[in-house]
C-alpha cells in the first residue's frame, strides 16, 4: 500500500495529484470553518452583536490550548509514524503515552491559571465595558473544557500518524456538527443565553473525545498502552518539543495578534470596533479554506518529489499549486469585494456594526489574490524540511509586519490603519516569499541542470 502511494506521488499528473491531496484537505477545513461560521451567525442572531465580540474575546485562549494539544500532537506523530515504519512499536506506544501525560499536565494546569485569573485575564484580553459581563460566562465554561479540547487536537493528530484519515475526518466532523445542534438546542429552544452557546462548544468536544477515545480503546488502534508508557521520557519529550515547537510558535502568534487587534480596536472605536473584527476573522477562517486546502495537499507532493531529487515535478507542483490558489482567491476577493454588507448582515442586525464592518472587510481581504504565493511559499519549506526558513517565512504576515504596523499607523490614520495593516503585512509578506522562493529554485531545484 505505501509503495503504491509513493508511486504515485512520484509519477502521477501533478494536477491530478494535487486535487487528489486538497479535496479533502479542504473539506476538512471547510466544516471546520463553517462551523465557526454559523456558530458566529446563531450567537449574533439570538443573542446580539456583543456577544461576538465576547466569544472573539475568548478565541485567544481556545487557541492557545488548541496549539497546546496539536504541538504536542504534531510533534509526536512525526515520532510515531516513523517508529510505526520501522517496526519499533514500543518507542511508538511510549511516545504516545508521553503525549497523553503531557497534553493532561499542560492543559490543566493553564486551564486552572486561567480561571483563578478570571478578572484579570478577560480585560487583558480586550473583554471590557459592555462586553466583560458575556466574555466571562463564556469563558469559564470554555475554561472547563479545554483539557478536551487539547487531547482532541492531539488524539486527532495521532490518528493520522496510524494512516487512519477517514477516522481523523471523522473526529473533525462530530464536533463540527453537535456544535451547531447543541447551539440550536441550547440557546435557540432553552433560551440559555451565553451559557447555552458555551456548553454548545464544550459539550460538542466532549462527543468528539469520547468518539477519539472509542477510537483508541477499539481494534481501530494499534496503540494499545499501559501505566508504564504513561511515565515521562526526556528524550521523547525532547523530540516532541523539538518537532511541534514550530507549530506552537505559529498557533502563539495568532492567540497573541487577537489579543493585540481587540484591545487596540476596542481603545480606538469600543465595542463596535471589535465586533466588526470578530466577523472579519470568521469570515477569515471560512473564505480561504480552499487556499488552505490547496496548501495542504501542496506538502506531501513536494516532501517527496523532492526527497526522490525529481526537481522538475518539485518545480511544477510550486506553480501549479499557486495558479489553482491564486484563481480561487481572485473569487474569494471578488465575492467579499461585492457583497461584503450582505455577508455582514448574516451575523447581526445591529445597524453600528452594519455600517462599519463591509468597508473594513474589503481592505482586510484587499491582498487575497497574491496571498496563496506566501502561503504556499512558506508551506515549501516545511514541506522539505527546512524548520527554520518556514518559520521565518510563516511568522512574516503577522509577527514580523502586522504588529508593528497596527501600532505605527494608528499614530497617523486612528482606527483605520489597524484595519490597512492586514494587507498592507500581507503584501510585504509575500515580497519577502517571493525572494526566498525564487532563490530557492535557482540555487536548488535548478541545480541538476
Amino acid at each position: 500500500m505505501q509503495s503504491s502511494i509513493s508511486s504515485n506521488l512520484g509519477t502521477v499528473s501533478i494536477s491530478k495529484l494535487l486535487i487528489k491531496q486538497a479535496v479533502p484537505a479542504s473539506i476538512g477545513i471547510l466544516v471546520m470553518s463553517l462551523n465557526i461560521l454559523v456558530d458566529t451567525i446563531f450567537v449574533g442572531q439570538w443573542i446580539g452583536s456583543t456577544a461576538i465580540a465576547a466569544i472573539n474575546v475568548v478565541l485567544p485562549v481556545s487557541f492557545f490550548i488548541a496549539a497546546l494539544g496539536m504541538s504536542i500532537g504534531v510533534g509526536g506523530s512525526s515520532i510515531i509514524s516513523r517508529a510505526l515504519g520501522a517496526e519499533n512499536k514500543e518507542k511508538a506506544l511510549k511516545t504516545f503515552g508521553n503525549q497523553v501525560s503531557l497534553t493532561f499536565l499542560f492543559t490543566v494546569t493553564f486551564a486552572a491559571f486561567g480561571l483563578y485569573f478570571v478578572d484579570q485575564l478577560i480585560p487583558a484580553f480586550g473583554g471590557k465595558g459592555a462586553i466583560f459581563d458575556p466574555a466571562k460566562i463564556y469563558y469559564e465554561i470554555i475554561l472547563y473544557g479545554v483539557p478536551v479540547l487539547g487531547f482532541v487536537m492531539m488524539g486527532n493528530s495521532v490518528i493520522r500518524a496510524e494512516g487512519k484519515p477517514k477516522f481523523a475526518m471523522y473526529a473533525m466532523l462530530i464536533p463540527s456538527v453537535g456544535n451547531l445542534v447543541l447551539d440550536y438546542i441550547f440557546i435557540g429552544v432553552l433560551d440559555m443565553g451565553m451559557s447555552g452557546a458555551a456548553w454548545a462548544t464544550t459539550g460538542s468536544y466532549i462527543v468528539s473525545f469520547l468518539f477519539i477515545l472509542w477510537y483508541f480503546l477499539s481494534n481501530n488502534s494499534e496503540l494499545k498502552i499501559n501505566l508504564s508508557h504513561f511515565w515521562l521520557h526526556k528524550k521523547i519529550v525532547s523530540e516532541i518539543g523539538a518537532l511541534g515547537f514550530v507549530t506552537l510558535t505559529r498557533q502563539a502568534v495568532v492567540s497573541v495578534t487577537y489579543l493585540l487587534v481587540n484591545n487596540a480596536l476596542f481603545n480606538l472605536g469600543g465595542e463596535t470596533s471589535v465586533t466588526a473584527y470578530a466577523i472579519v476573522g470568521r469570515m477569515s477562517m471560512f473564505a480561504l479554506f480552499p487556499i488552505y486546502g490547496i496548501t495542504q495537499g501542496f506538502i506531501p507532493i513536494a516532501g517527496y518529489n523532492f526527497g526522490s531529487a525529481q526537481f522538475d515535478r518539485v518545480k511544477e507542483v510550486i506553480y501549479t499549486a499557486i495558479k489553482y490558489a491564486t484563481i480561487l482567491g481572485t473569487l474569494v476577493f471578488i465575492a467579499l469585494m461585492v457583497f461584503p454588507e450582505v455577508i455582514t448582515r448574516w451575523f447581526t442586525t445591529d445597524l453600528e456594526v452594519i455600517n462599519i464592518t463591509p468597508n473594513n472587510m474589503r481592505w482586510v481581504f484587499a491582498a487575497v489574490p497574491i496571498l496563496s504565493l506566501q502561503l504556499i511559499g512558506a508551506a515549501y519549506f516545511q514541506a522539505v524540511g527546512k524548520a527554520l526558513p518556514a518559520l521565518i517565512l510563516t511568522l512574516t504576515r503577522q509577527a514580523i509586519f502586522f504588529i508593528p504596523l497596527m501600532y505605527i499607523l494608528p499614530i497617523y490614520f486612528g482606527e483605520f490603519g489597524i484595519w490597512i495593516a492586514f494587507p498592507i503585512s500581507d503584501i510585504l509578506s509575500t515580497i519577502v516569499t517571493a525572494f526566498f522562493l525564487r532563490r530557492e529554485i535557482r540555487l536548488k531545484l535548478n541545480k541538476h541542470k
